[in-house]
C-alpha cells in the first residue's frame, strides 16, 4: 500500500527556516511528479511547489517568492521542501502528494505536518 510520511514541521520564529521531508513507499517513486501543498485554518488547500519525475523541473506558487526550494532524492524515495525566510502567513499544515499538481487531481497524499511561524 502507498504511504507518504511527512516530517520536519514545527514551531519557528519569523525569518527562520525549516526543512520538510516526505518519505514515500509502496509506489514507483521515480515516475511520479511530487508536490507540496498547504492548508491554513479556515482556508482551502493550496499548491506550494512541484518537482518533475526525472529532470529537476520545478514549479512554485507565486507566494513562495524565492524563499522555498523543492528537491527530491529518487534513491531515498524522498522529496524535500526547504523553507527560508518564513512568515507568519506560512503557518499551515503542509502535505506532500504524489501525482497531479492539482488539489483535485489524482494521486496519493500524506497525512501532513504542522508548520507554525510565530514569535
Amino acid at each position: 500500500q502507498v504511504q507518504l510520511v511527512e516530517s520536519g514541521g514545527g514551531l519557528v520564529q519569523p525569518g527562520g527556516s525549516l526543512r520538510l521531508s516526505c518519505a514515500a513507499s509502496g509506489l514507483t517513486f521515480g515516475i511520479y511528479v511530487m508536490n507540496w501543498f498547504r492548508q491554513a485554518p479556515g482556508k482551502e488547500r493550496e499548491f506550494v511547489a512541484s518537482i518533475s519525475s526525472s529532470s529537476p523541473d520545478t514549479y512554485y506558487a507565486n507566494f513562495v517568492e524565492g524563499r522555498f526550494t523543492i528537491s527530491r532524492d529518487n534513491t531515498k524515495n524522498t522529496v524535500y521542501l526547504q523553507m527560508n525566510s518564513l512568515k507568519p502567513e506560512d503557518t499551515a499544515v503542509y502535505y506532500c502528494k504524489a501525482g497531479s499538481r492539482s488539489t483535485r487531481g489524482g494521486g496519493y497524499w500524506g497525512q501532513g505536518t504542522q508548520v507554525t511561524v510565530s514569535s
